[in-house]
């Protein structure tokens, strides 16, 4: 991990600590795996946020829905006209002597009008909305892919995080182990150098040795802490909870091969999501086509006015009535090859998505070959690093009978402490190494959930 991405890491996670700082009630809680997975799906802020992608999609179907139910409106107005328009008319219209060349302004409307009414209209047929339909249910199956990846991602941040946890939780008892060994070392010294039988540089060499694994003792804590943090982070659990982990490393399964007996590259998500996409630029083309064909809507409409040159009579006087129906029939005639250039587009966006099937498959396999070859190469490392792990312990234990009887010397001890430390940080680091190869090689195969 570069040092761009630590930072960016640790400042989610304090603002996490901050947000979470205020929950009231401490609440312990264990959890499997599989549970803190599924814990983590329903509470982890991202899934949430992916769950509501899928509302917002399904909601946008009945949106579209809408458009085809009838249209309903109504207005109503008041007005003053405080300047009424003056229409210029010959002159004779109004008086037969006069020059028929003469003309004359007069006013049309009166001070005060008000009106009001309703209007309807009810889609018969239109193309693109039985095509925008299709593709609105379409997207939403876009939108619950799109969250079962969401899901994954969760699920592979969790496991990762997890294992994280059991490692360093084993680490951190190892490493208490070690500093109970060389504190037992160094008392061990300090008598035989009060009783002359070593001398004071060797309680400075064991001394040297416990400063050193005092100071891990305090790091590997902050490290347990810290790790612990970012599982509940990833869980959507709060801060000042208490998490037991009823797994174990040692009950953890490795990878059920069988389970890729059957591969296909449908179990990838990201296979189903692209399928999903050409499914909606296939019917794009098909939106754009159905725009050529002609439109047909009923229409009705009804309405009142009056009109006053007072404003105390505008709503006094006698209403008038006026109402139509009928159908409406509209269809483009040319649009300057504009929705041919369309379709030209998304027929080359389609050949497009046909690449990016094939270069999916390629980078399918390739993760495949690379998640299997590393997760088999940390298996094997495991068994060598818990044989030299073994031997390093053997080693050490010889070392410091042979320093206890007065045949060997405490460097001896010491560096066969330090070498049997390495052994151990190698084993544990093969665990895990291997625990997260195994989560890589399950969403490699489309099985980690």
């Amino acid at each position: 991990m570069n040092r761009n991405k630590r930072t960016s890491v640790t400042l989610v996670l304090m603002m996490w600590l901050l947000s979470t700082a205020g929950y009231g009630q401490e609440q312990q809680t264990s959890f499997s795996l599989e549970e803190a997975v599924n814990f983590a799906i329903l509470n982890n802020q991202t899934a949430k946020n992916a769950r509501l992608d899928m509302e917002i999609a399904e909601r946008q179907v009945d949106e579209i829905v809408s458009t085809g139910l009838p249209q309903v409106n109504a207005n109503a107005d008041f007005t003053y006209n405080y300047k009424i328009q003056e229409m210029v008319l010959p002159a004779n219209t109004f008086d037969p002597t006069a020059d028929p060349n003469a003309t004359i302004a007069t006013e049309f409307g009166i001070d005060y009008t008000s009106t009001f009414g309703l209007s309807a209209t009810q889609m018969i047929f239109d193309g693109s909305f039985i095509v925008g339909l299709e593709a609105a249910k379409t997207f939403t199956e876009l939108s619950k892919k799109d969250n079962i990846k969401n899901n994954i991602d969760v699920a592979e941040a969790v496991s990762k995080a997890y294992f994280g946890v059991l490692v360093n939780r084993e680490r951190f008892e190892l490493v208490k182990s070690n500093f109970a060994r060389v504190d037992s070392l160094l008392n061990d010294t300090r008598l035989l150098y009060e009783s002359g039988m070593a001398e004071k540089i060797d309680v400075s060499r064991v001394k040297v040795q416990y400063n050193n694994l005092k100071v891990e003792l305090d790091n590997y804590e902050a490290v347990v802490h810290l790790t612990e943090s970012l599982l509940k982070f990833q869980m959507g659990l709060p801060s000042n909870a208490t998490v037991e982990l009823t797994d174990d490393i040692q009950s953890i399964n490795f990878f059920d091969f069988s389970l890729a007996n059957d591969f296909s590259y449908d179990h990838r998500i990201e296979y189903a999501q692209l399928n999903v996409r050409q499914d909606l630029n296939e019917l794009d083309i098909k939106n754009v086509r159905a725009q050529y064909y002609p439109k047909v809507d009923l229409f009705a409409s009804y309405g009142r006015n009056t009109g006053n040159t007072e404003f105390s009579g505008v709503f006094t006087d006698q209403w008038f009535g006026a109402g139509a129906v009928g159908l409406r029939f509209s269809m483009p005639v040319f649009d300057g090859m504009m929705k041919r250039r369309q379709v030209q587009q998304k027929q080359l966006a389609a050949r497009q998505i046909t690449n990016q099937f094939e270069l999916l498959q390629y980078n399918i396999d390739y993760e495949i070959e690379q998640a299997e070859a590393n997760y088999r190469k940390q298996v094997e490392n495991i068994e060598a690093q818990r044989e030299n792990m073994d031997l390093a312990r053997e080693v050490y234990d010889v070392a410091k009978i042979k320093y206890e009887e007065g045949v060997g010397s405490n460097i001896e001890v010491i560096d066969a402490d330090r070498e049997y430390k390495e052994a151990q940080t190698n084993f544990y680091n093969a665990v895990y190494e291997a625990l997260i190869s195994k989560v890589e090689l399950q969403k490699a195969y489309g099985v980690l959930l």
